[in-house]
């Protein structure tokens, strides 16, 4: 059978101009696919045949029909319907290039607008509850050492989970000053400052495991039980473990900490020892200065501290108490 134009145009944008000329991240691309994956899957089941799928098949009212299924039956969240928008978009921005002739019917699925969504809360942990989750892993064995190590990297860098499970070796300098390079979205690298604690576990660590030596230039910085490169879904099981620990000795632990929360708490815990947004930026890896301004904006604690600097105390401290006034309690009483 010969190729649709459809599937001729979906192979070259993920296999060649996604890789090739946009040079973006396997993780960018596997959420291009799974975008197209589900899009395919719900085009079979609503009768139409994948094998003769078309681009002029592919219009406005198909795609709103997608999107309404993917809330509807697959209970998939706003901001879920957006990033699988954003795919189908960012595909037919390449398309209308390559395919001109259907341009108008590209423009009007271009024209789909995003669902506003809620701005999201920024959880971050305090430094006790910080420090009783750090306490948590066992020193005393070799799985609770690397745990140890692993999750200290992982707040004092503000490393995103895939930047740390992506940390090999040769990432790694110890030398003064001690440095990790994060390799972080659209395949940048940034070089960030480690701390002395962090300098002095994740030294132990490696001689423990045998990773200082010339050969293991290479090796994955942390490995699972089967000696292969960490996952994501394991750093997430790892911290999800040692929360419940902590969750057990104290209430203060909120219900939901990801590793991504250790990002945000790496963040504020800066900013809030006056640490500037432009060094907070740049350790994060974030492109925007208005990315990181989102802390500023959640730190209630800094605003007041900001308006009490900026204002005088326009109350005055010698106030008469009102339950003090006779006249007014006899009157408030006959009310």
């Amino acid at each position: 059978m010969k190729p649709t134009d459809l599937a001729k145009a979906l192979s070259q944008y993920l296999s060649v101009y996604l890789p090739g000329q946009r040079n973006v991240s396997p993780n960018t691309i596997s959420s291009y696919r799974d975008t197209f994956k589900l899009f395919l899957t719900y085009c079979k089941q609503n009768g139409l045949s994948i094998e003769r799928l078309t681009l002029a098949q592919v219009d406005e009212a198909l795609i709103l029909a997608f999107l309404k299924w993917l809330e509807e039956e697959r209970n998939n969240g706003i901001s879920t319907r957006n990033q699988r928008l954003a795919c189908i978009h960012a595909f037919f921005r390449y398309v209308q290039t390559e395919h001109p002739v259907g341009l108008v019917t590209y423009q009007k699925i271009l024209a789909i607008p995003m669902k506003k969504t809620p701005k999201p809360t920024v959880n971050h942990l305090t430094p006790d509850s910080l420090q009783l989750i750090l306490a948590q892993p066992d020193p005393a064995t070799s799985g609770g050492r690397r745990d140890a190590t692993l999750l200290s990297v992982l707040y004092d860098t503000g490393a995103r989970v895939q930047e740390l499970v992506d940390l090999r070796v040769r990432d790694v300098r110890l030398d003064p000053p001690p440095v990790l390079s994060l390799t972080g979205k659209g395949r940048k690298t940034r070089h960030v400052p480690i701390m002395s604690n962090t300098e002095v576990v994740l030294r132990q660590y490696m001689a423990e495991n045998r990773l200082l030596h010339n050969g293991a230039q290479d090796r994955p910085l942390f490995c699972n039980r089967q000696h292969r490169k960490m996952t994501r879904e394991g750093v997430a099981f790892i911290l999800d473990k040692y929360v419940a620990r902590a969750r057990a000795v104290s209430s203060a632990i909120p219900d939901k900490v990801t590793p991504h929360v250790l990002r945000h708490t790496k963040a504020m815990h800066l900013l809030q020892v006056g640490v500037n947004l432009i060094y907070i930026r740049d350790l994060l890896g974030h492109v925007d200065i208005a990315t990181t301004e989102v802390y500023a904006r959640a730190d209630t604690e800094l605003k007041r501290k900001a308006l009490e600097q900026a204002y005088p105390n326009m109350v005055a401290e010698g106030l008469p108490q009102w339950n003090q006034d006779e006249d007014l309690i006899e009157w408030l009483s006959s009310l």
